[in-house]
């Protein structure tokens, strides 16, 4: 059976991992999602921390963003 990236089994093809999906959602099943080592409290810090950095940010200072991603992304 294949691993995944953390060594998870992972279903074979589409028709088990919908399955496996609908198992976890109803709750026949036991989510065996890995643990990514961080904390919930590190987890929720960046999440505010993209919003806090948006916020402060200047409309000018986006627009530079933007034209330097668009310039990366049509570069290629």
């Amino acid at each position: 059976m294949p691993k995944g990236p953390a060594g998870q089994k992972c279903p074979a093809d589409v028709v088990s991992n919908t399955v496996h999906v609908m198992r976890v959602l109803t709750g026949e099943a036991d989510d065996d999602a890995p643990e990514t080592g961080k904390s919930k409290a590190a987890h929720e810090l960046g999440r505010a921390g993209g919003k806090k950095r948006a916020a402060n940010m200047t409309p000018e200072r986006r627009s530079e963003i933007a034209r330097k991603a668009a310039a990366k992304r049509w570069s290629a």
